[in-house]
């Protein structure tokens, strides 16, 4: 499997509504978190994620989180760029 792009080294806080989201697994999306199709061509699919309590969520971006698509802190494994 290819190693994914790190959108970004922190997660994205986002307060979600109930409802299915679907979260960008690759990291090229533009429309970070959430999936815009750049993934096509590669072995990524994006992640559902189904919402079923309206709160905040802190939504992985580094994309290598081992809770995905939530973050689990592992962004802070990475390299300071």
């Amino acid at each position: 499997m290819s190693e994914p792009v790190h959108a970004d080294n922190k997660p994205a806080v986002l307060k979600l509504e109930k409802g299915m989201y679907m979260i960008c697994s690759c990291g090229r999306s533009e429309n970070q978190p959430y999936c815009d199709g750049s993934h096509h061509g590669t072995d990524f699919t994006p992640i559902a994620f189904d919402v079923e309590e309206e709160k905040t969520y802190a939504i992985c971006n580094c994309k290598i989180s081992g809770n995905m698509p939530l973050c689990d802190g592992t962004h802070k494994t990475l390299p300071v760029e």
